[in-house]
Formats: structure tokens, sequence, C-alpha cells
């Protein structure tokens, strides 16, 4: 491709132009950075700044596409946040902290901020329990699991605790490796119904 040797020439004249501007950014003013966008002070800064960047040759096009993907980015940073906060909660409960010894952290939190996604959606409780520990049970099949949550869905309305430490005394106290396939469905189920439980209280 007679285009390739320029490739690596272009990459290294962006680096250095980018090296350039951040210093520009840093050096050319010698008042600090406004950190309050409402300070009277701030605007003539940003101003003067933005002309100072368009002397350099960069115009509004090549901010664009960063720019856009930079809002991207904090968008799906605090969509996630309050997530991860009200999942940390629910990790910390006192019927989740019996498990922990027992259950991989990574796999209860995966169920529960799995659960917490689904129960936005349209599904029916059974199906918010099978998406909540799909990932969790690779080996098991949709229907298959789908059968196993119905239980978990519709013969707990009520005292949803009671009935889940009903269901968990089915499965022995081992590690999570050393519990059989079904087992591992039931007790993550279970975690699945409970942290769907919480979430739905704490949303109320």
């Amino acid at each position: 491709m007679p285009n390739e040797p320029i490739r690596p020439l272009i990459s290294a004249f962006q680096s250095q132009a980018e090296l350039e501007l951040l210093h520009m950014i840093l050096q050319s003013s010698n008042s600090c950075y406004p950190c309050n966008p409402a300070e009277p002070e701030a605007e003539a800064y940003f101003a003067a700044l933005e002309q100072e960047v368009f002397r350099a040759g960069w115009t509004e096009e090549d901010f664009a596409a960063p720019a856009q993907r930079l809002a991207t980015q904090f968008d799906q940073l605090w969509a996630i946040a309050p997530v991860a906060d009200t999942a940390s909660q629910i990790l910390n409960t006192e019927f989740l902290q019996r498990f922990t010894t027992q259950v991989p952290h990574q796999v209860l939190s995966n169920i529960v901020q799995r659960a917490q996604q689904v129960i936005t959606s349209n599904l029916s409780l059974a199906d918010q329990l099978v998406h909540a520990v799909q990932d969790c049970l690779p080996s098991w099949g949709e229907e298959d699991l789908q059968v196993l949550a119905r239980p978990f869905a519709y013969a707990m309305r009520g005292s949803e605790t009671e009935a889940l430490e009903v269901v968990l005394r089915s499965v022995r106290c081992a590690e999570w490796k050393d519990l059989s396939s079904i087992e591992q469905a039931r007790l993550s189920l279970a975690i699945a119904r409970y942290a769907i439980d919480q979430t739905a209280t704490d949303q109320n």
C-alpha cells in the first residue's frame, strides 16, 4: 500500500500537535483555571483560551468527534454510578453477606447488578430472574433456567425472605466450585430474587 509509510508520520505529527496544544493550554494564561464556570472571570478565560486554540490552527470540527466521545463516556459513568452504589448497599445486606465466603464476589456482584438492570424491563419476573443469572450459569440453557425460575417467581409472593430461606436449605454449605450445577442455579436465582426485591423496595 503506497500510503502505509506515511501513516506513522501522520500519527507522530498528530501526537506532537496534541502535546503542543496541551502545553499551550497549561501555559498560555497566567491566571488560575476557573473551577467555577459561573464566576464572571470564567467567561473571559475560556474565550481567550478558545482564541488561542483557533490561532494554533485547530477548528471546531477537530473537537466535535472527541467531545462527543467524552460526553458519551461521562453519560455512561453517571448512569453506572447510582447502580454501582445501590448494588454495593444490597451486597452489604445481612442476607447476602452470608454468601460472601461461599459465592465468588464477582458472581454475587454480577447477579445483583444484572438484577438491577432487568427490573426496568417489561419482562415477567421469571424472565427477569433468568436474565439476571444467565451470565453466571453458562452451562444452562434459557428454557431450563425458566423452568427452575418459575417457583422463585410465583411461589414467593408475600414473605419473600422466608421463602428464599426454605429454598436455600436445599443448597449445601459448600464452596461455589463444589456445588452441583442445580445448586448453583438455585442459589443464583435466590440471590437474584432478593436483589430484585431490594431494588424495587429502594425505588419505591
